[in-house]
């Protein structure tokens, strides 16, 4: 058995009268049944700070924290791998300053450039996308989608480039999962199962293809902006190191929607949208 020590997020406190009990990263408390293991010496031993236990009552308990997965050699911190260390960054300033800054404090190399996000102005092509060839393409709007506008960047997953993108509808944010393959959900995939989910589907095409009358403009807080920005960069980083999923939707079948008045964020979970074979043709 090597030396190890608690994984991160659990802890083991002291109950008084109650003998020891464990915080799991879930944030519940689990008692530890030590029978006649010495608590000061299992504590030690948890901590990573003796050898390895020779006490067989000692040993048993430490050997219940290694099966549950709460004890394990200190990992290396990942690192960002050179390969996919390039992201290009499009869209609204906003949201790209922070998640530039995020990304390059993580060990990516970010680097932003204009993009569209009213339908006059027409959105850049497959080509235009795949130039440079970035590992990763980010694209943020501080408003709804114009229809159209990320119909080429859908196809990068195809080539081989993860593709990411948040965009805001008044109050609320969404923040679609990551494409880093042909299977993996696109934004018109996110589209039509939001069109699916909701019995108001006529207002809400309506609303994407415009045109709207709308009040005083929605004004994206710093606040609001970071947190944006911070779930996009863990998105990214999770993605570049192959990171183990976390408990919860898996990543790239997760749509969040964040509450920009109270910066809560719910997730709901999105499939891709199959191919639709055309209806068999009737012989009059």
């Amino acid at each position: 058995m090597t030396r190890s020590r608690l994984v991160p997020g659990v802890d083991v406190v002291a109950v008084p009268s109650r003998g020891l009990a464990v915080r799991t990263p879930a944030g519940e408390f689990l008692s530890v049944r030590t029978r006649d293991a010495d608590e000061s010496a299992l504590l030690a031993r948890l901590a990573g700070a003796a050898a390895p236990p020779e006490d067989d009552e000692l040993r048993r308990v430490v050997q219940a924290f290694e099966d549950a997965g709460y004890l394990a050699d200190d990992p290396p911190s990942p690192r960002w791998p050179a390969a996919r260390r390039d992201i290009l960054l499009l869209g609204a300033p906003a949201l790209t300053g922070p998640l530039a800054a995020h990304l390059t404090a993580l060990g990516a190399e970010p680097r932003t450039a204009p993009a569209p996000d009213a339908a006059e102005i027409p959105p850049p092509d497959l080509d235009a996308l795949l130039d440079g060839n970035p590992a990763a393409v980010v694209w943020c709007l501080d408003g709804p989608v114009p229809d159209g506008l990320w119909d080429a960047a859908d196809r990068l997953p195809g080539h081989g480039i993860a593709w990411l993108r948040c965009h805001r509808e008044g109050w609320q944010a969404y923040v679609e999962p990551l494409a880093a393959g042909p299977g993996d959900v696109t934004a018109a995939h996110v589209r039509s199962r939001r069109l699916a989910a909701t019995p108001a589907h006529r207002e809400l095409a309506a609303y994407w293809t415009g045109p709207r009358t709308s009040g005083a403009p929605v004004r994206l807080t710093l606040p609001a902006a970071a947190l944006l920005a911070a779930l996009l960069a863990d998105d990214l980083r999770r993605w570049a190191t192959d990171a183990p999923g976390t408990a919860g939707l898996p990543a790239r079948r997760r749509l969040r929607a964040v509450d920009l008045r109270t910066l809560t964020v719910t997730e709901h979970p999105v499939l891709p949208v199959p191919p639709v074979a055309p209806a068999p043709r009737r012989d009059r």
